[in-house]
């Protein structure tokens, strides 16, 4: 399964799901003072950003050291994202974060990692870097635009929260769970094929 730009940049906006993370923002920062939020936010986007950039960079050598080829990453990221995808259309099967992690200000976790640069979002940027190393720099943009976008929303969680409300807010995060199923079982397919040629030759593409 190749990306471009665009692809890129939806399934890593929807791995890193900002939407959903908005009640959890609003949790972690209710002992923050409201002048310093936006400059939490701002800094632990930033430090997942770098996270992100650095798995990408990284992600070849990282296959090699662990004797690991691109279909069997294709599959495990499927996987994944499909478990993480059940979680957002289900949220009775996600993973909450407690209420004892709102204490103080968060700084790199659980807001930078895992929330925003979690396991999937890692294992995306990996994904992406193996399969088509050439288009680092398409890459990089796929992942700053998102994070971009992940800022702004986390930055308008207050604001969010009011106005669409708990119903909106999840009605939004099922439908791109929706959305981030299909990705993930595409790319099921795509790492069966290129395990299993022979699939391919009878039709599963």
């Amino acid at each position: 399964m190749d990306h471009d730009f665009l692809s890129a940049f939806i399934v890593l906006l929807i791995v890193i799901d900002p939407l959903g993370n908005v009640p959890v923002v609003i949790s972690l920062l209710k002992n923050v003072p409201k002048p310093r939020r936006l400059w939490v936010i701002t800094r632990e986007c930033l430090i997942a950003a770098v996270m992100l950039l650095l798995f990408m960079l990284g992600g070849e050598q990282l296959l090699k050291a662990m004797h690991l080829t691109n279909a069997s990453l294709e599959i495990a990221g499927g996987v994944i994202l499909f478990l993480i995808a059940l979680g957002m259309a289900f949220p009775s099967m996600g993973v909450s974060v407690s209420d004892e992690e709102g204490q103080g200000e968060p700084f790199l976790v659980p807001l930078a990692i895992p929330l925003i640069a979690g396991p999937s979002a890692l294992a995306t940027v990996v994904l992406l870097a193996s399969r088509q190393p050439d288009r680092a720099w398409l890459w990089s943009g796929a992942i700053a635009l998102a994070m971009a976008v992940a800022w702004a929303i986390l930055a308008s969680a207050d604001r969010l929260s009011r106005r669409l409300g708990q119903p909106g807010l999840v009605a939004l995060e099922r439908f791109m769970g929706l959305l981030l199923s299909a990705m993930a079982v595409e790319m099921l397919i795509s790492g069966l094929n290129r395990a299993f040629p022979v699939l391919h030759q009878t039709g599963l593409h």
